[in-house]
């Protein structure tokens, strides 16, 4: 079954483009068909969500989007570049899914100032980046801890710190309120909602999905089941029966006896 998406209609022909995938497919040397023939287009300043079951390709998706996996067959081009996998491309972040997978130094400072020095930008802009960045995500009083130190809440707004001080065009992140308290959750929602950056967000936590995302893609076995409208696609119990989700409660009717 697939949903064709509303979106295109949203945006006109001179919009301009962040990511556009062309036939698309990756294999692992023991999983064949991770992704399958993806075509998707996302145009700037859309914050798209992608669902799905674990399993079903969406983190070798984000990879493969920012170069780290080289597909086996297909395009992507990235603000109107191709993507040359294993090379760094600072107009696009990724906030991993397990923030250890990202932090390694000795402070929380340090560790969001990584990437604006390997940039190559002076000390005075990195500073005010890593000032914003933690005032972004609440961590300013954390700034001299030692990342393994902290909760895994506050692992991960580290993690998203650290990719906010980039300032890419374009932010993937792959269950970003993963070990997130309601606070720090709600905290993100609003920096989110507010954010003027093309975002890629995947995530299990579909009222997220709902408060954030403008178009959601549900992704079965490699390949792109539905795209449109968040509400539209995950209003639909039994399309997100049948692919391993539920729909969200705030879309379920509720009456008083």
């Amino acid at each position: 079954m697939q949903i064709q998406s509303t979106q295109n209609s949203v945006h006109s022909s001179e919009t301009a483009v962040a990511i556009a995938i062309t036939d698309l497919c990756f294999s692992y040397p023991d999983n064949p068909n991770v992704l399958n023939q993806i075509n998707l287009t996302v145009h700037r300043g859309e914050r798209l969500g992608i669902i799905g079951y674990n399993g079903c390709g969406k983190t070798t998706l984000f990879l493969s989007i920012c170069g780290v996996l080289a597909p086996n067959s297909g395009e992507i081009y990235l603000l109107d570049q191709p993507v040359q996998p294993g090379m760094f491309h600072p107009n696009i972040g990724l906030v991993f899914q397990n923030p250890d997978d990202q932090l390694f130094s000795a402070s929380v400072w340090d560790d969001v100032a990584f990437a604006p020095q390997n940039m190559g930008l002076p000390p005075t802009e990195v500073e005010q980046r890593v000032v914003d960045a933690l005032a972004i995500t609440g961590m300013q009083e954390l700034a001299m801890r030692p990342p393994h130190h902290l909760s895994g809440g506050q692992k991960r707004m580290v993690a998203i710190a650290g990719v906010l001080a980039m300032r890419p065009q374009v932010i993937i992140y792959d269950e970003p309120t993963a070990n997130l308290d309601l606070r720090s959750r709600r905290r993100l929602i609003q920096f989110l909602q507010q954010s003027s950056q093309t975002l890629l967000i995947s995530s299990h936590d579909l009222e997220f999905v709902l408060e954030v995302c403008d178009r959601v893609v549900l992704m079965n076995e490699g390949q792109i089941i539905a795209d449109g409208d968040p509400r539209q696609v995950m209003s639909n119990a039994e399309l997100m029966e049948r692919y391993g989700l539920e729909k969200p409660h705030s879309l379920i009717p509720h009456t008083h006896p």
